[in-house]
């Protein structure tokens, strides 16, 4: 025996430590008093504005409306016994389940999380793109991978219990569905420094020098955010407007309280007789049609010849207050046209209309349809909702309640500020805008990398208050604008008398605009629409260059029956739905002239180059 241990391998004298280990005490006890250090400066910070009284932030404004909401939901289940002992059951089975395939786990009998037949008793398994469980060992550590199952058996046996609630309106059981994945979202075993094994891995490894970091940056976050707590997205320091974004050329050729007016210099020897001319959404600004050169729709446009004007929407102040759907659709739109006449000569354009631009465009074409106003030759609305009855999550905010305490708020202001709705869209897609960057932020310590379209995700606006009001009642919470029940200006608005044609864009990804409801709003126009369904989402499926060759587009007949009906019957094209556009314009305008459009023209005089001073103006 003892010979044959002599004759055993040398033990290793520095056997490989766990990842998670950590390798030097010391430092790592200093780093977590730093970083408790920091963390106490950033709740005095978010905790200050609201001790002296300012507006709380969304989500705590909405904790009534959650309990309410939820508590729907609960009573249902509470009401009887035999029900609720049911649903228990079903759950801790499930649990039991899981731990069952956890000890055979340990004992080295499988993974667990992989979608076997396990996964299937257990009651949950991961879904393949969710990238909150990238790391292996959510997969490879019995403990982490049981962690992951547990959470996942609870969200979605919380789910079922929103879906078989007897006796609860529709409208309710979309907002319970909506808060109950706020609520799961936030919860995630990911989202916490002793449950997420790659944070875990990265404390260790750096003895805790990511915490300090990133409570750093919570606390500069939290200074910054005066109250309102946004995660930073990108580096905030990597982009300058009409520098590295909004580069296109080009002059500011009129300016007025509610809206710039931008040209864009002429790059070809011959132009579309038509001008064109955008009208981007005033929530956000427009140059996410003016990103990078590469990205830049606008550009773009120039580049196949079109003469492009551009209205790029103040930064309302409380002075605006009172601007509202007639402002910006007299002072923005028509205001525009006239523009274009002078600096041109032309007295019919191409429209474009993005989102709730789209939205004032169809407006602003109906009013002008009333009194023979024909300057409007073609209109392409992209991810614009006319009919709202399948608005998506939005409409959680626009509920009777919810406006009146908006509309209290910006009464005090003259405004909504613009990390609000910031905030209310970042909500619609919490795992993808919230908590990887509150993760990557403040668990791992990592500084974002620049990124254009986050920047200007990031480069919130203010609304006045008449304008967010009339649209939150008038479109989301009672649908007037199909039921041809809205007035602007003293004029009826009918969209049916809307009769020029239109291209009409969804994507089918839309979390702001759903693909449904942009369909069928096409059928409250009185003339032909060609619709046309893009893969991707809200600004990625519209901002998609053909240079890219990225995702694909749809075309079929006309955008009849149920959007499910149209896209059986569809062609699938591969690339960009750009060059489809392009086609139809063409088609449309179907002339083109050898003239040099200067910015301006001889009747108007360039205040200063694109893209103007308005859109340089911060929320």
């Amino acid at each position: 025996m003892a010979a044959q241990e002599d004759n055993r391998p040398p033990a290793d004298e520095h056997p490989a430590l766990s990842p998670y280990v950590v390798r030097d005490p010391e430092a790592f006890a200093r780093n977590i008093a730093r970083a408790v250090e920091q963390g106490g400066r950033a709740l005095a910070a978010y905790l200050k504005p609201h001790e002296d009284g300012k507006p709380a932030d969304l989500i705590a404004e909405a904790t009534t409306e959650i309990i309410k909401t939820l508590g729907r939901i609960g009573e249902y289940w509470t009401s009887d016994p035999a029900r609720l002992m049911e649903a228990q059951t079903r759950l801790f089975a499930s649990y039991f389940g899981i731990w069952q395939n956890a000890m055979a786990h340990a004992a080295g009998n499988g993974a667990l999380g992989n979608g076997t037949a396990a996964d299937s008793n257990a009651g949950a398994s991961a879904n393949a793109t969710d990238r909150r469980f990238a790391d292996p060992d959510w997969t490879d550590n019995p403990m982490f991978s049981a962690l992951k199952q547990l959470y996942l058996a609870t969200t979605r046996w919380a789910e079922e219990l929103v879906d078989e609630a007897g006796g609860v309106d529709d409208t309710t059981r979309h907002k319970a569905h909506f808060y109950l994945r706020q609520i799961n979202n936030a919860l995630s075993p990911t989202n916490f420094v002793l449950t997420n094994p790659e944070v875990l891995k990265i404390t260790a490894a750096s003895n805790a020098e990511n915490l300090v970091k990133g409570m750093r940056m919570l606390a500069e976050d939290a200074e910054s955010g005066k109250g309102v707590l946004q995660p930073r997205q990108t580096d905030a320091t990597g982009f300058q407007l009409g520098k590295d974004l909004a580069t296109t050329p080009g002059k500011v050729v009129f300016r007025n309280a509610v809206c710039e007016i931008l040209q864009y210099a002429q790059t070809t020897d011959t132009v579309w007789k038509r001008p064109l001319l955008i009208v981007p959404p005033w929530i956000n600004k427009f140059y996410v049609l003016d990103l990078t050169p590469e990205k830049s729709l606008i550009r773009w446009l120039v580049e196949q010849g079109h003469t492009v004007f551009v209205i790029s929407w103040v930064n309302p102040d409380e002075r605006l207050a009172d601007k509202g759907f007639e402002h910006y659709m007299t002072e923005g739109i028509i205001a525009a046209l006239d523009v274009i006449e002078k600096a041109t000569g032309e007295k019919q354009v191409n429209a474009v209309g993005y989102c709730v631009g789209g939205t004032l465009l169809t407006i602003a074409m109906a009013y002008m349809a009333a009194a023979g106003d024909r300057r409007i030759a073609s209109a392409t609305l992209l991810t614009a909702q006319i009919d709202f009855q399948f608005a998506g999550d939005l409409k959680v905010f626009a509920d009777a309640d919810h406006i009146a305490s908006v509309e209290a708020e910006m009464k005090k202001t003259g405004y909504l500020e613009g990390s609000k709705m910031a905030t209310a869209f970042n909500l619609l897609r919490s795992n993808d805008l919230i908590w990887p960057y509150v993760v990557n932020d403040y668990l791992k310590g990592k500084e974002p990398l620049p990124f254009d379209l986050l920047y200007w995700n990031a480069d919130a606006t203010r609304m006045p208050a008449a304008n967010h009001s009339f649209y939150l009642r008038n479109c989301y919470l009672e649908n007037n604008l199909s039921k041809g029940s809205v007035t602007i200006a003293g004029r009826k608005i009918d969209l049916s008398k809307v009769t020029v044609p239109v291209y009409n864009l969804a994507t089918r990804e839309d979390h702001i605009a759903p693909a449904k409801s942009v369909f069928l709003g096409s059928a409250f126009l009185g003339g032909p629409v060609r619709f046309v369904l893009t893969a991707s989402g809200h600004i990625a499926g519209v901002v998609n260059p053909p240079a890219r060759k990225k995702y694909q587009y749809w075309t079929g007949g006309p955008p009849t029956g149920s959007l499910e009906e149209w896209i059986k019957a569809a062609e699938d094209h591969p690339g960009s739905w750009w060059d489809d556009w392009q086609a139809w314009l063409a088609r449309l305008d179907g002339k083109r002239i050898r003239k040099k459009r200067r910015p301006g023209g001889s009747k108007l005089k360039p205040l200063e180059d694109a893209p103007g001073s308005y859109v340089l103006q911060r929320a």
